[in-house]
């Protein structure tokens, strides 16, 4: 056969076979999810970051990954995101673990809890502390799987309508607080209530509650508390870096390609890192704002965080009693503490110190 037949024949041949679909269109299917928040809309912030995820996941995927992000309420309250996973209502829920510890108090460990750590030793502890195994292997027992995806920094303590100057000041007050903090406070005589983020002001200005917390100045500015509370109390030692998760459905993760649950992971580590500079950037700006609005800035008593670390023990301790897998958790997470505090004692806060002199010059 002559080389130009052959060329001809060949060409022909081609022509004439059937094209496969590019892979990369194979590879990248149209995937449609709707995640529930257990935030309001309002909360540019930690509602935003949910609308950032979508945002990564449909950048990184051209378009085939949808996510539609709905508000507390839409959908369902914001302290029942994790049922709505669990039901398959949704695929995935924006929200903290520690709204559950009703269901299991390993769930605490995730968010956060009073005397944990902080943002840095949060994130730290969950990758390489077994803090990823413990509260999964909880999350597990509801059909779900979580990815860290936002974190706070430490928060403020709350507006409070009365000065808080001892201990006796505590008892009885009724308290919007989330997570184990309630359940530490309750030792002290406080009367914990978990309210959802939109309906946190109308209590405290009805007095259904006396004193209310939630994260930090930009938030607290937006919510309004200043309105009808003035003493805002610091530091929120019982969050002291408060991790948010997206809560995934274990259905809706295992249909997922092993390329689009990469692509989740590092979208939801996109946004853990965008809220928490985020947060960085506006709260102090919000920090002054309250104040010229008659926000009064005080800081808890020694002798009342002195109380609060000695109830959090004793809870602790009654709380591994009854939960195993609780145990497990704590029990790693405060050996981890113990080291981390030792290497931030050296470097961390030794500069840190010394920086903030600078705010005098």
């Amino acid at each position: 056969m002559k080389r130009r037949d052959f060329l001809k024949t060949g060409a022909l041949a081609a022509a004439a076979t059937p094209v496969a679909m590019p892979a990369i269109a194979q590879a990248m299917p149209e995937v449609r999810w709707r995640l529930t928040s257990s935030f309001p809309r309002s909360l540019d912030t930690i509602y935003g970051t949910a609308q950032q995820f979508a945002k990564f996941m449909a950048d990184a995927t051209d378009g085939k990954f949808q996510v539609q992000a709905f508000s507390a309420g839409e959908i369902v309250p914001g302290l029942q995101a994790l049922d709505a996973v669990t039901s398959g209502t949704v695929e995935c829920a924006h929200t903290p673990t520690y709204f559950y510890v009703g269901k299991e108090p390993a769930l605490g460990l995730g968010t956060g809890i009073p005397f944990g750590l902080n943002a840095r030793q949060q994130h730290s502890w969950w990758y390489f502390g077994g803090g990823e195994a413990v509260v999964n292997e909880a999350l597990a027992k509801f059909g779900a799987y979580s990815i860290p995806c936002g974190n706070s920094g430490c928060q403020m303590g709350g507006f409070f309508r009365k000065e808080i100057n001892t201990l006796d000041d505590l008892k009885g007050l009724k308290f919007r607080i989330g997570g184990m903090g309630g359940q530490v406070l309750a030792k002290l005589g406080v009367v914990p209530t978990q309210i959802a983020a939109g309906d946190v002001y109308p209590a405290l200005e009805r007095g259904t509650i006396d004193a209310a917390e939630f994260v930090g100045p930009y938030d607290d500015e937006k919510l309004g508390f200043v309105r009808v509370a003035k003493n805002y109390y610091y530091p929120g030692w019982w969050e002291g870096g408060a991790m948010l998760h997206l809560v995934i459905g274990q259905e809706a993760w295992n249909r997922l390609p092993k390329h689009y649950q990469a692509i989740v992971f590092h979208a939801c580590e996109a946004a853990n890192n965008w809220m928490l500079a985020k947060y960085d950037a506006v709260n102090p700006g919000g920090l002054r704002r309250l104040v010229a609005q008659g926000a009064q800035l005080k800081a808890f008593p020694i002798p009342v965080m002195e109380a609060a670390l000695k109830a959090a023990e004793e809870y602790y301790a009654e709380t591994s009693a009854k939960s195993e897998l609780f145990k497990k958790g704590y029990d790693s997470m405060v050996a981890f503490r113990g080291e981390n505090l030792l290497w931030w004692q050296v470097a961390e806060l030794s500069y840190d110190s010394f920086m903030n002199r600078l705010r005098a010059r």
